[in-house]
């Protein structure tokens, strides 16, 4: 398919999984359109959608910044963007009908004049590119303008009103910072937008693998028997970095491991591998299964025990020496911040009672890897001496998200020669090795869901207040403790005491 479509196909049956679903009519406004996730992540998701036919001939792209640019100006900052950071070959004649609708209005957060100009400027493009009243509001902006935003949209009738029209609106996180500021934020966007027209960004939810775990869960009879308490001894759900906070300071610094990922990543990847099977993959059966696991989730209360903070110090990192996070420019040197954050968490129901759920999240690890690790009990009975599996570990079944993609699962097998001696070994699937079509970005997936209203890769506000409820005690204990959290050298896999909170329990962490 060349370039953006032109027209619908009238004889196209919706149930043939080898066409693709083509967003209607509809202009995309970015605010924020100057930080670098628009730059690195949301216009060349944009234009690598216009590349693979999935956007309209009308389509329209408004930036809104405080630079004082005209249309050419950011047409310019999007194709430099585009060149740089897109995933798809860069091809002129679909450049050219996307620079079309491509406008930007100039202002602040505050301005009247700006927000005039902006209604204006939507007005325009739903006549010149026929986007029929459409629109769709990306906030890739501070949670603290968003108050400010929305009014002000709502003010100058911006999104306009009509039962065959839509307006949606996409947050990015963080959803709050607690319970409370994420139940005001809510009440914030739902002045303006209805719950179904909100669309929480989670961009890990659009990995294809993330995807793909729904697939090897569902769509194969042999994992779901051993999916439970009778043979999963506990789950491990990491996301590491090798990469410190970088000039990151401003936003980092009293947020925290433990608010930027576990909230968010690594408790939506906790429920959709507890879930039990939803009755269809529509958004609210998915909910609805989401939700029951998070409902059902908390925090051992002995957070002592069972949880771990650290910050990184100095130290050697892919053959260089990194400085420590207390050294970074712009963080306090008494700063309580974490960039380790780990905490058990057990989930109350049939399925899961008695498996640890462990989740980290850290900075500065020797590399960069996410991962869904279930680690299977022992075998009840080996019916070889102990010298012939004295090295035999634990069955495990590893969901790889990123950066090698696949899943790798660990089995005990026969080492060739006379003596019968056990090993582990491992069985790899890697998508790059498996299909010809690279993975799109998860930025293209849900910029793509957003346009098309298809809402089942985002949270809902319940699951994030659920994930609030079950990090908040966590948080409010380690804000009491007076000691800075434990040091971890850069380069290691953390601090002594995330260690010590699995060998408690019996386990110790996988070396991804």
């Amino acid at each position: 398919m060349v370039g953006f479509v032109t027209s619908s196909n009238p004889l196209r049956d919706p149930r043939d999984r080898r066409l693709p679903r083509i967003a209607g009519p509809c202009v995309l406004v970015i605010f924020g359109v100057t930080g670098d996730l628009s730059r690195k992540k949301l216009m060349p998701a944009v234009y690598d959608l216009a590349n693979r036919g999935l956007l309209p001939a009308g389509f329209g792209l408004v930036g809104f910044a405080r630079r004082d640019w005209d249309d050419e100006d950011f047409a310019r900052v999007v194709h430099d963007a585009v060149k740089e950071n897109a995933r798809t070959r860069f091809r002129e004649e679909v450049w050219e009908q996307l620079l079309e609708g491509i406008r930007f209005v100039s202002g602040t957060f505050d301005s009247d004049e700006a927000f005039d100009r902006l209604r204006t400027t939507i007005e325009e493009l739903d006549r010149a590119r026929g986007t029929g009243g459409n629109h769709a509001f990306y906030l890739s902006i501070p949670p603290s303008n968003f108050e400010q935003v929305v009014s002000q949209l709502k003010r100058h009738d911006v999104t306009g009103e009509s039962k065959d029209t839509w307006n949606r609106v996409v947050i990015e996180k963080p959803f709050g910072h607690n319970l409370e500021s994420a139940r005001e934020l809510n009440h914030v966007i739902n002045q303006l937008f209805s719950p179904h027209e909100v669309f929480r960004i989670d961009h890990y939810l659009g990995k294809e693998t993330v995807q793909n775990m729904l697939a090897l869960r569902f769509a194969n009879q042999m994992f779901e028997p051993i999916w439970n308490r009778n043979y999963v001894s506990h789950v491990e759900i990491t996301m590491a970095e090798d990469i410190g906070i970088g000039g990151r300071a401003g936003y980092y610094d009293g947020i925290g491991a433990a608010r930027d990922v576990i909230q968010n990543h690594l408790l939506q990847l906790l429920a959709l591998t507890a879930m039990e099977e939803p009755t269809s993959f529509e958004a609210s059966q998915l909910r609805t299964e989401k939700t029951k696991v998070l409902a059902a989730a908390q925090v051992p209360t002995n957070y002592a025990a069972h949880t771990a903070r650290g910050q990184y110090t100095a130290g050697w990192q892919g053959g260089r020496l990194v400085r420590g996070y207390l050294e970074e420019d712009g963080v306090s040197p008494d700063s309580h911040t974490e960039t380790y954050a780990a905490i058990r968490v057990d989930i109350d129901n049939r399925r899961w009672a008695g498996v640890p759920f462990y989740l980290r999240a850290a900075k500065r690890m020797p590399r960069r890897v996410t991962e869904i690790a279930l680690v299977l009990k022992q075998a009840p009975h080996l019916p070889f001496p102990t010298t012939d599996a004295d090295v035999l570990g634990q069955n495990a079944l590893v969901m790889r998200i990123q950066p090698d993609e696949g899943v790798t699962l660990r089995f005990g097998a026969k080492v060739p020669g006379t003596q019968m001696e056990i090993r582990d070994v491992s069985m790899d699937f890697v998508y790059g090795g498996s299909f010809t079509e690279s993975s799109p970005e998860a930025y293209e997936r849900l910029i793509l869901d957003v346009l098309l209203g298809d809402p089942p890769l985002f949270p809902q506000h319940e699951e994030v207040e659920l994930a609030w409820k079950i990090l908040d005690p966590v948080l409010d204990f380690w804000a009491s403790l007076p000691a800075q959290p434990d040091p971890y050298a850069a380069g290691t896999w953390g601090p002594a005491s995330a260690v010590e909170m699995l060998a408690r329990d019996g386990n110790t962490w996988r070396r991804p």
